[in-house]
């Protein structure tokens, strides 16, 4: 399995206007961009006992989390995701999902395996539905939470390295919303805060390690999933 390198840290506006200068003659701007940044919408699945959540607060780094994932509120393009951690690195499996099938897991979780068509079994990608459909049904997963930020996203060839701005982050419990074109999502960071992700696969290339000067900043293990379980949904309170 091919595992990649995913550092996170805190930064702030001044931060990113900074980084986001340095970076733009050296990288280019992710595919999905549209006018320097584009929506990230994600349902994420946990059983009912939480189990996602006690992984992360108990520190067990071998883990994985299912989500379904849409850009710019685009539903002819969503994707159903397996994200795995193993020994401080990640690895993701991917693959294209309907917007009827993912009607069904939102409004009948305990019966996903009824929305499983042949075309998914059938398919390259028939592996990870059949994975991710078992392990829904045998762990009753359910969908708990929308999880939305905006993503200014540089990406470089050598070292498949991928520089992200996670910004406004916010959660909805609401998950029948997902198709909305907007929802009412709570913040989930303090007013100014945002995440910087950098992604590479061995080696991070000493020519952006040097205009990211990583000494100045905040590392964290930030989970977007754990902090928006923390959240009320009535007041935007942490719980």
């Amino acid at each position: 399995m091919y595992y990649r390198v995913e550092d996170k840290y805190i930064v702030y506006e001044d931060q990113i206007a900074y980084l986001r200068e340095r970076l733009k003659d050296l990288m280019v701007r992710d595919a999905h961009s549209v006018g320097g940044s584009y929506l990230i919408r994600s349902i994420y699945f946990d059983d009912r006992s939480d189990s996602s959540v006690y992984e992360i607060e108990s520190g067990i780094d071998d883990r994985s989390k299912i989500r379904i994932r849409s850009y710019n509120a685009d539903d002819s393009f969503i994707r159903l995701e397996e994200k795995t951690k193993k020994s401080g690195f990640t690895h993701k499996e991917s693959a294209r999902i309907s917007k009827e099938t993912v009607k069904g897991l939102i409004e009948h979780p305990s019966m996903a395996q009824a929305h499983l068509s042949s075309r998914y079994l059938l398919d390259e990608d028939g592996f990870l539905f059949r994975k991710v459909f078992a392990s829904m049904n045998s762990r009753l997963l359910h969908p708990v939470n929308i999880v939305e930020y905006e993503r200014e996203a540089f990406v470089e060839k050598n070292g498949n390295v991928r520089i992200t701005f996670d910004k406004n982050i916010g959660v909805s419990r609401d998950v029948g919303r997902f198709f909305d074109r907007d929802i009412h999502a709570i913040p989930t960071m303090e007013t100014g805060a945002h995440i910087l992700e950098v992604k590479y696969d061995e080696l991070l290339p000493d020519y952006i390690r040097k205009i990211v000067d990583f000494g100045s900043l905040q590392k964290t293990a930030f989970s977007k999933y754990y902090y928006a379980r923390q959240i009320k949904e009535g007041n935007g309170d942490i719980l």
